[in-house]
């Protein structure tokens, strides 16, 4: 029988989905309000005065008006935030900086505001929600979730908390979860990450889990340390979990290894959250892509990634944004971000309705010989060469050889196995047969003897993990990079291999 909170989920579920067909089905009209409202109440701003905000009537003025920045371009804007300033990117002052360790910027203050704040809690409940719609399935709102997050202390400055994103957000679970919620505060608030991973396992084991919820890499390490503690598969262990949320990396090199964890299938739901807004979330079970969040306080423009290089690239709005073309995406706030580049490229699957993929990151590509080659389509390689193996990866990153001692150049890949391919060659010249498919100047380069077929150097186990500590990036919301234009990252833990 229904419990009562799995009966009002239902009819909740519906209400919200009426809510968001009402923007999805009306897209450029949703978009056109977010836009007018964000000029109008960011005009008599420091940086609406210093870009003529007052002028600006259309979109057309406002790529005039206002050039593309990434933090670097607006960082003189926010040190004046940090320091207590006001009125200076939005009204008034931000109620947090999300404080992230920027991989160029060093660290980086992503303001939030009291109006960009309701979309980073209400999008993850939408998703939850939209999932319970669909499937008409609600019994886990009655169990144990678990959300794998950084610390919830938070420090001050100038009068505006500091701390991770979703350190921040636990601030703001809703109250009729917080009974069902884990781990405990103090659990949460340990900062040591293997540590903090180590209570989880403690607290979880004996409850009712039914919701689990994180960045793939952080959830792997925690049910490896569940199965090494039990010698049991998870889905073992926790009978009643049939749910699965997560966000920040692309589940699918994870899928293999986490379906052999779990020891069964189980429904996920994928999010597109980031300290500077909550983008997309899975909104259907079988429909490739995430629903962009157009009513969300985010105005979005999109370059056409292989001309963001170029000196003048044409800006678009989802007007006019193309099936299967790899976007950098250009965001403008109620946290006061303008014309920002957050660094993620993406990928659209639908436009009715607006859903997309990540594909990678514009600054994660490997182009050392002109092949232009992006996360999602090594991402794919690797899955492609998986399929009906038995072959499992935990982590893997790539890197251009420039200087071989013999030979061509070629595309190193370091690969951390869990269960290693019998002919490690055969496997590699799968990937690399994939990539020529998806990239016809790797294609090229390969047919032309520019570059030999990629190699693969294995990884010893947590050799990945083993890095990411020694740089201090373990946990958190760090991620390793899928692949790099030069061999910094890999000549680091190339003593790992």
């Amino acid at each position: 029988m229904l419990s009562l909170k799995s009966a009002l989920a239902k009819p909740f579920a519906k209400k919200i989905y009426k809510r968001i067909q009402k923007w999805a089905n009306s897209p450029v009209e949703t978009q056109e309000k977010v836009f007018q409202d964000l000029i109008a109440k960011a005009v008599s701003t420091q940086f609406g005065k210093d870009h003529d905000f007052i002028s600006i009537n259309t979109y057309e003025d406002f790529v005039k008006r206002v050039p593309v920045k990434d933090y670097e371009g607006l960082k003189s804007y926010v040190e004046l935030v940090v320091e207590g300033s006001e009125n200076i990117l939005w009204p008034g002052k931000p109620l947090y900086f999300a404080k992230t360790s920027g991989t160029t910027s060093g660290a980086k203050y992503i303001p939030i505001t009291k109006e960009s704040m309701p979309s980073h809690v209400e999008a993850a409940r939408n998703a939850i929600l939209m999932y319970i719609h669909e499937t008409g399935n609600s019994r886990f709102v009655d169990g144990k979730m678990i959300f794998l997050q950084g610390s919830p202390i938070l420090k001050e400055q100038n009068g505006i908390q500091l701390g991770r994103l979703s350190g921040i957000v636990a601030h703001y679970v809703p109250k009729y979860l917080q009974k069902n919620r884990l781990p405990s505060w103090e659990t949460n608030c340990i900062e040591d990450w293997e540590t903090k991973v180590d209570a989880v396992v403690e607290e979880t084991l004996p409850e009712n889990m039914t919701v689990i919820s994180g960045i793939p890499s952080w959830v792997q390490m925690y049910f490896e340390k569940l199965q090494q503690k039990t010698g049991k598969k998870v889905g073992e262990i926790f009978k009643n979990f049939n749910l699965f949320i997560f966000g920040g990396v692309n589940y699918e090199p994870y899928r293999a290894k986490f379906e052999n964890l779990i020891g069964r299938p189980v429904d996920s739901i994928e999010l597109y959250p980031a300290s500077e807004g909550f983008f997309a979330f899975q909104d259907k079970q079988n429909e490739r892509g995430m629903l962009l969040q157009l009513n969300s306080g985010i105005f979005y423009e999109f370059i056409k990634a292989d001309e963001f290089y170029n000196e003048n690239p044409k800006r678009i709005t989802i007007k006019d944004v193309e099936l299967g073309v790899n976007y950098v995406m250009i965001i403008s706030t109620n946290a006061g971000l303008w014309a920002y580049n957050i660094g993620d490229t993406v990928e659209f699957t639908s436009i009715k309705p607006y859903r997309v993929i990540v594909s990678g990151r514009i600054k994660h590509f490997i182009s050392a010989f002109g092949e232009h080659v992006i996360g999602k389509e090594v991402e794919q390689a690797i899955q492609e060469a998986i399929l009906n193996t038995s072959v499992r990866v935990s982590e893997f990153t790539v890197a251009p050889q420039i200087n071989p001692k013999e030979g061509l150049p070629f595309h190193e890949w370091f690969v951390e196995f869990e269960n290693e391919p019998e002919d490690l060659q055969a496997f590699a010249k799968r990937i690399d047969t994939s990539l020529q498919k998806q990239n016809s100047y790797y294609f090229d380069l390969i047919k032309g003897k520019v570059l030999q077929p990629l190699k693969i150097t294995k990884v010893k186990k947590d050799g990945f993990q083993d890095y990411m500590k020694s740089v201090g990036k373990l946990g958190g919301q760090n991620k390793m990079p899928r692949l790099s234009n030069d061999r910094k990252i890999v000549d680091e833990f190339s003593q790992l291999v």
